[in-house]
């Protein structure tokens, strides 16, 4: 069977005076944190594991939420603990400042969501980012459900008023309606809802999802955004992966991708 190649994704030059490409316009920037805003901090994963005793295969959040409630709070209170130590000594990544300025001086709306609780992402913003307009809305650990599930990043859009309506039927099957109504319905296998035509839905296909690991790149992918991964040594192999739509090596490189038209790389399916 031929396999089918996915049309790049692309958005319109930011550039004041750039010509009209026929590319639809960036709406907004959603960023991971630890990794992406700041340089990756991975010892802190395996100190997590190993006061919960859990393998490197096993998904921290998921083993946490899965234990009995006096459990579960024990647990999370480990992990705070362990961030908290991590977050004193948080790096910038390069280009942080100079990207953020740059999409301020756009007026790009910038949102953030990841999977640490709001303590380690409200000191990184306050030491190294005081000076460029506030982040919002930021989805921390305490929404749930966390990437890799899109619901994060589609909460995001709905905030910002990125809305469309379903068109026909089963044109919108999976993507998440209105708050509070997830759950009632149900969610599949790839986090969404099924969704009838004629209802409002949030629309998260305008958006870029900057991060660096596995769950960025499909939380973004099944939002329906565009995702960028800020590639390391350890992350490498996420460059060909079929949620990656562009790859770059520092915050800034975006600055220039984003004045002159976004492209992202045609991906085989």
């Amino acid at each position: 069977m031929a396999k089918s190649t996915r049309k790049a994704r692309t958005f319109a030059p930011l550039r004041p005076g750039a010509s009209d490409s026929g590319a639809p316009k960036l709406q907004g920037v959603v960023f991971d944190v630890d990794g992406t805003l700041c340089e990756p901090q991975n010892y802190m994963f395996h100190q997590m594991r190993t006061v919960l005793s859990i393998s490197r295969h096993t998904d921290i959040l998921e083993h946490i939420y899965s234990l009995p409630p006096e459990a579960q709070e024990k647990a999370m209170a480990s992990i705070r603990a362990i961030e908290a130590e991590a977050m004193t000594l948080q790096t910038p990544q390069p280009g942080l400042v100079t990207l953020m300025t740059y999409l301020d001086s756009r007026a790009v709306r910038k949102g953030i969501c990841t999977r640490n609780f709001d303590a380690p992402v409200n000191h990184l913003l306050t030491k190294f980012l005081s000076g460029c307009s506030p982040f919002h809305p930021i989805v921390t650990r305490d929404f749930r459900p966390p990437k890799p599930d899109p619901a994060g990043i589609l909460h995001i859009a709905r905030s910002w008023g990125l809305t469309r309506r379903v068109e026909r039927e089963g044109e919108g099957d999976g993507v998440p309606v209105s708050d509070g109504e997830e759950e009632e319905r149900g969610r599949g296998e790839d986090g969404l809802v099924p969704v009838e035509k004629g209802e409002e839905v949030a629309d998260a296909s305008g958006l870029l999802m900057v991060g660096d690991s596995i769950d960025d790149m499909t939380a973004g992918r099944r939002a329906g955004a565009a995702t960028v991964l800020l590639v390391n040594e350890v992350n490498r192999h996420l460059a060909e992966h079929q949620n990656t739509d562009l790859v770059i090596e520092r915050l800034d490189e975006l600055i220039d991708v984003l004045e002159n038209g976004f492209v992202g790389r045609e991906i085989d399916g």
